[in-house]
C-alpha cells in the first residue's frame, strides 16, 4: 500500500506542478483559470488520496477532504471566470472565438 500510495501522490504532485505552470504561461485570465482548475483539482485530489492510501487511519478524512476539493474548485474557478467576463476583462489576441459573446448576443435576442 505504501508504493501505491506513493504513486498516486507523485501523480498527484506532477499534475500540481502542471497547473502552477500553466498559470504562468498562458496568456490570459480565461486560460490560466482552466489550467489552475483542471490541472490542480486532479493533482491536488490524487496527492490527498494517496496521502490516505499510505496512512489507512486517515483514510476517511482524506477522502471527505478530497471531495470537498472535487465539489469546490471548479464552482470558485467558474465565479472568478464569470466575474472576469461580467468586469470586461479582455481575451488574449491569438482568441478565435468568444463563446460568451454568443450567448449574451442570444440572451439578448430572446428578451
Amino acid at each position: 500500500m505504501l508504493i501505491a500510495g506513493a504513486i498516486i501522490t507523485s501523480t498527484g504532485t506532477i499534475f500540481l506542478f502542471l497547473g502552477s505552470l500553466g498559470i504562468f504561461r498562458f496568456p490570459d485570465v480565461y486560460n490560466r483559470l482552466q489550467a489552475g482548475t483542471k490541472c490542480t483539482t486532479l493533482g491536488a485530489f490524487l496527492t490527498i488520496i494517496g496521502v490516505g492510501i499510505m496512512q489507512p487511519d486517515w483514510f476517511l478524512k482524506a477522502l471527505l477532504i478530497a471531495l470537498f476539493i472535487l465539489l469546490t474548485n471548479p464552482i470558485s474557478s467558474h465565479a472568478l471566470g464569470r466575474a472576469a467576463c461580467k468586469t470586461d476583462v479582455p481575451l488574449c489576441e491569438q482568441t478565435v472565438t468568444d463563446k460568451s459573446q454568443e450567448f449574451e448576443d442570444c440572451r439578448r435576442q430572446a428578451q
